[in-house]
């Protein structure tokens, strides 16, 4: 007997040690994956880094591009030499544009810098323009942009026309504002 209840309380330690091993998660834990919430867009695939990626724009027609630019190489400056519009929303131009140098190991901000004003027929507040982003080395990055309203976080950030006002309304209404 005393037997029998070793082996009950064995197999019940074994079955909870095996429960334990068999429902975790795995290796690929999403905790591990780089994640940023927010409405712009991300792009890691080359030497700089393209970060929080939108275009601010207050009227159809144009848009000022906001971003961040990582350069990851920890010896050598880093250049974006171009942006454009590519594919479809090849009309996409960006007016006066000068080449921005992003020291070694450092980051660069175009919201603290003006940002870079875009044109083109693409540009509309609420949808999206394919952006191709050249480096010196040349290498380049193709984006999908998400073009937001000058509202929130974005206010007074759209350099392009005078870029003052919204062409949509900000504020948020209130569920309980009808009822």
């Amino acid at each position: 007997m005393q037997l029998r209840m070793s082996a009950r309380v064995l197999a019940a330690a074994g079955a909870l040690a095996l429960a334990t091993v068999l429902s975790s998660c795995g290796f690929d834990y999403a905790t591990d994956r780089v994640y940023t919430p927010g409405a712009g867009v991300n792009d890691r695939d080359a030497m700089v880094d393209v970060l929080g990626a939108v275009v601010v724009s207050a009227q159809d027609g144009s848009g000022t591009l906001i971003a961040s630019f990582a350069n990851n190489d920890q010896e050598n400056t880093a250049t974006v030499s171009s942006i454009a519009g590519t594919g479809d929303d090849s009309d996409v131009k960006a007016d006066s544009f000068q080449p921005i140098q992003v020291d070694a190991g450092q980051l660069f901000n175009l919201a603290t810098d003006g940002g870079v004003v875009l044109t083109g027929d693409a540009i509309s507040s609420g949808g999206h323009v394919m952006l191709e982003i050249g480096f010196g080395d040349g290498d380049s990055v193709e984006l999908d942009v998400p073009i937001v309203p000058p509202c929130y976080e974005y206010e007074g950030l759209d350099k392009s026309g005078d870029g003052s006002a919204a062409t949509e309304d900000c504020t948020v209404e209130s569920r309980d504002a009808g009822q």
